[in-house]
């Protein structure tokens, strides 16, 4: 995440509201990671946002900057400053208020460290911080605060495998991060090798999204490695607004589908962008006539700098009670909360 908000200010200069020609001639991912926005006066100037707007995300973006691939802001509403996608991306000055409880680590994660880069929370897994970049900056990001350099390095992921190794116990590896898939195909090749030389793992996750918001991410070499390996393999998006599916969106998720990847999702449920039964209903029957299968309904994190998003679980619970009267049962997510200390995500349903 972080890392990445050091690389160079450059920006495509067409203006948003529809594909650009870059991007339905399905231009490389990483040039389109490259070119991302990052200055938020001119996020605001590309969808004709009012100056004062502008203004307020200027002075709320602080350490953690913007971020917004070409793909993802051509799905925002031009001159809408209430866009659920919007929302999502661009700082606004009530990311700056003191609310207590919400903070730096809100899953206690500095405590769950086998070692630099490798977390472990729940019996039978471990995630792997693959990466600390990411192709876009969520406002209501969980790892925002992450101390992303203190635990990535060269030297990180002989630790990490050796960890792994001597845990009989483990079965199942999560690369996260940041994003995983912003490393290039061949490293995360080499990933998954090393992984699948371990005896006793069964299963490699990757949590991404990438998909979402660069979908030309899905090319051929990412599903080569995907499904070169040993390993049961199984990618986890994130979409929480059906405005964030469109054409090309839909096709990555078809790819990896028909490669056979299954292919699961995880929502977070945040005030003024999908607290709504008719909003949910949408997304997640747009999900399963994908092939994608709703996961996780989340409550939002208590992380530093979110506390706007936040919905009260009540408000949560009677969402998904509609979602029952609404759609099938295959297409309901659970509702959960990730608790520190806790052995499992706790179910609010």
């Amino acid at each position: 995440m972080l890392r990445l908000a050091s690389m160079g200010t450059s920006a495509i200069t067409l203006e948003t509201g529809h594909s650009t020609d870059a991007v339905a001639a399905g231009e490389d991912w990483r040039t389109l990671l490259a070119q991302a926005i990052r200055d938020p006066v001119e996020l605001c100037r590309r969808l004709g946002l009012p100056e004062e707007l502008a203004a307020e995300a200027a002075r709320s973006t602080t350490a953690f900057r913007v971020l917004v691939p070409q793909p993802y802001l051509a799905r925002i509403r031009p001159g809408d400053p209430n866009d659920p996608l919007l929302a999502q991306v661009l700082p606004r000055k009530a990311e700056m208020a003191n609310a207590p409880q919400f903070v730096h680590d809100p899953l206690h994660e500095a405590g769950i460290v086998r070692t630099p880069g490798l977390l472990g929370k729940y019996k039978g897994r471990l995630l792997i911080v693959a990466s600390g970049a990411c192709a876009v900056h969520c406002r209501f990001c969980f790892r925002r605060h992450f101390p992303y350099v203190q635990t990535l390095s060269g030297r990180t992921w002989h630790g990490v495998f050796k960890q792994i190794a001597a845990e009989t116990s483990i079965e199942e590896v999560i690369l996260s991060g940041g994003d995983p898939l912003t490393t290039h195909d061949c490293r995360l090749a080499e990933i998954a090798q090393q992984l699948s030389e371990i005896p006793h793992l069964r299963r490699l996750r990757i949590h991404t999204r990438l998909p979402i918001v660069i979908p030309q991410r899905v090319n051929d070499e990412l599903l080569a490695w995907l499904r070169g390996t040993r390993l049961a393999t199984f990618v986890v998006v994130h979409c929480n607004h059906p405005a964030e599916i469109d054409a090309d969106v839909a096709a990555a998720f078809g790819r990896l589908v028909d490669a056979g990847v299954p292919v699961l999702n995880q929502a977070v449920l945040m005030r003024g962008i999908n607290d709504d039964a008719e909003v949910l209903t949408e997304l997640f029957g747009r999900l399963v006539d994908l092939r994608v299968m709703p996961y996780y309904l989340h409550q939002l994190d208590r992380v530093a700098g979110a506390a706007h998003f936040v919905v009260p679980e009540e408000r949560g619970r009677e969402l998904i009670f509609q979602l029952r009267a609404r759609l099938p049962g295959y297409a309901v997510p659970r509702y959960v909360r990730d608790t520190p200390g806790a052995e499992h995500k706790v179910v609010l349903e």
